[in-house]
C-alpha cells in the first residue's frame, strides 16, 4: 500500500498563494487517477482537482483558473498550486491516489474510490 503525506499548508491572507505537496512512499504511486480533496467541519469532503495517468486535469468550478494540479515524478510528489486564495478556500486538504481510471472532463471520483489517501494539511485564508 502506498503511503501519502501532505505538506505545505498554512495561513495566508486573501489573494495569497500556497503550494501543497503530497509525497508518496514509493514510485509509481499511482497508475490511475490522483486527486486533491478538501473538507470543512460540518460539510462533506469534496474533490477539488484531479489528474489522470495521461496528464489530463479537471477542476471544480470554484477553483478553475486559480488552482493547478501537477506531478513531479522525480520526487514521487503530487502538487497543488493555489493562487488568488479566498477565505472560502479555508479547509483541510487531502491528497489521494490509485483511484478509478477515468477522472477528466469535469469528473472527480469520490474520496472512497481512492485506495491511497493522506491525512491532510490545513489551509487557512484570512480576509
Amino acid at each position: 500500500q502506498v503511503q501519502l503525506l501532505e505538506s505545505g499548508g498554512g495561513s495566508v491572507q486573501a489573494g495569497g498563494s500556497l503550494t501543497l505537496s503530497c509525497t508518496a512512499s514509493r514510485y509509481p504511486y499511482s497508475t490511475t487517477c490522483m486527486a486533491w480533496f478538501r473538507q470543512v467541519p460540518g460539510k462533506e469532503r469534496e474533490g477539488v482537482a484531479a489528474i489522470d495517468r495521461f496528464g489530463h486535469t479537471t477542476y471544480i468550478d470554484s477553483v478553475k483558473g486559480r488552482f493547478t494540479i501537477s506531478e513531479d515524478n522525480a520526487k514521487n510528489t503530487l502538487l497543488l498550486q493555489m493562487n488568488s486564495l479566498k477565505p472560502e478556500d479555508t479547509a483541510m486538504y487531502y491528497c489521494a491516489s490509485n483511484g478509478p481510471t477515468f477522472c477528466s472532463g469535469g469528473y472527480i471520483p469520490v474520496w472512497t474510490a481512492f485506495t491511497s489517501r493522506g491525512q491532510g494539511t490545513q489551509v487557512t485564508v484570512s480576509s
